[in-house]
């Protein structure tokens, strides 16, 4: 029998300790929530839970980087796409990812909200998050080009996490259609934004 890598542990680890948080969260709410309380669902101790996540906000960035490792994990990017189809796919994998920690993570949204020194420190996850979402749809997220389409896209998740959070319907149809009008919006604004001036020639006047 095949033992499992310390990689591998650690993954499962991590998982376990993100789930309990997420139903704790749940059920009673993010911002009295303890780390013992988090520790103690998980059955494991509170020096198991530090080595992983030193926090709560560490545990947010954690659940981040479970959703792109699994949407990077994912299939190769079908290059004869339009980069919006692609793009859309790879967002939608990112929500299918998240879905066991639906429930958990609407309370989290909610309670940050009204905090917004944690909020800030969670902050800077998301745009490294889209980056490598723009990746793994076959186009660059690095450069400075790459870094300001990737808050652009981190806008667009915010503006589709709103829609997410209270879509019920079985197929996602909402979400889908949100995140297909947040893309189409995005898309206009960039390319007006990238779209090179026409230089006035000697016989026109500059405008006003």
């Amino acid at each position: 029998m095949s033992r499992k890598s310390d990689p591998d542990r650690k993954a499962e680890a991590e998982r376990r300790l993100i789930a309990a948080a997420m139903t704790l969260a749940a059920e009673k709410g993010w911002r009295d929530l303890t780390l013992a309380e988090i520790a103690g669902a998980a059955e494991t101790s509170l020096a198991d839970l530090y080595r992983h996540f030193p926090g709560k906000l560490a545990l947010l960035r954690g659940i981040a980087r479970q959703a792109d490792a699994a949407v990077l994990a994912g299939p190769a990017p079908d290059m004869g796409e339009r980069p919006h189809d692609r793009v859309f796919d790879v967002l939608m994998r990112r929500f299918d990812a998240l879905e066991p920690y639906r429930a958990g993570l609407r309370v989290v949204w909610r309670e940050l909200r009204g905090d917004p020194s944690a909020a800030l420190c969670v902050a800077p996850q998301l745009p490294r998050s889209m980056a490598w979402m723009l990746e793994a749809a076959g186009l660059p997220g690095g450069g400075l080009a790459g870094m300001l389409k990737a808050r652009g896209l981190a806008a667009v998740w915010l503006a589709t996490l709103r829609v997410w959070f209270e879509d019920d319907s079985p197929d996602l149809a909402r979400t889908m259609a949100a995140l297909d009008a947040n893309l189409r919006r995005a898309e206009e604004v960039w390319n007006s934004v990238s779209r090179p001036r026409r230089r006035a020639t000697a016989t026109e006047a500059p405008a006003p």
